[in-house]
């Protein structure tokens, strides 16, 4: 089941069925979309609607497709406390993660990934397509990193922190929680929580 029937949830659906998995449903809170048809499968009601939230845990899995952290985080928190599961990954076919990676749970990593050798990956983050995270990099919960972004050698992303499409951040580099870097930045140094930088080097800017 998945939650989220436009943008990533429809992303999600293509990695999920090229895994050749039945999707069972979307569920989406917007009026417009409900009993919509993607593709094989439809949009059968409400995030809370119990009569099919009382499939998840038992006839099938849920992942939560939407780049919005508020809206992911209380999705989460009602699965785990009215279905006592969390969500599952959504990891492309295409995309190359090191055996000796580790990756939590609700993850998207999208087509071209590569993870390199002994990153760890926490929960519910969303990575787009040809982001590349080296060896021993270390990214928190609900970081967002944009399509073609890399993400150096150990180099440490704190919570709900967001790299932009493009940008590098070289290795050993530290990004604080609610950071964000603007797109095809280039970041040599440590980035504070709360702060947003851009450019090349990248420089704090106020927004």
């Amino acid at each position: 089941m998945i939650f989220g029937a436009t943008g990533i949830g429809i992303a999600a659906y293509e990695i999920f069925k090229s895994h050749d998995l039945v999707i069972f449903g979307f569920l989406d809170d917007r009026n417009e979309v409900q009993g919509k048809e993607i593709e094989e499968a439809s949009v059968l009601g409400h995030p809370d609607d119990d009569g099919f939230l009382k499939f998840i845990g038992q006839k099938c899995e849920a992942f939560v497709a939407t780049d919005d952290n508020e809206e992911r985080r209380s999705i989460i928190k009602m699965l785990m406390e009215r279905r006592k599961v969390m969500p599952v990954n959504a990891i492309h076919k295409n995309s190359s993660i090191a055996g000796s990676a580790s990756i939590s749970h609700g993850n998207f990593i999208n087509d071209g990934v590569v993870m390199g050798a002994n990153c760890t990956i926490g929960s519910h983050n969303i990575i787009h397509a040809g982001a590349v995270i080296e060896y021993d990099a270390v990214l928190g919960e609900y970081v967002q990193i944009g399509p073609g972004a890399v993400v150096g050698a150990g180099v440490k992303i704190q919570d709900e922190a967001f790299i932009g499409a493009g940008a590098v951040v070289v290795a050993g580099v530290s990004i604080g929680k609610h950071a964000r870097i603007g797109a095809g930045s280039v970041v040599v140094d440590n980035v504070e929580d709360n702060k947003t930088v851009f450019g090349n080097p990248a420089k704090p800017v106020d927004i």
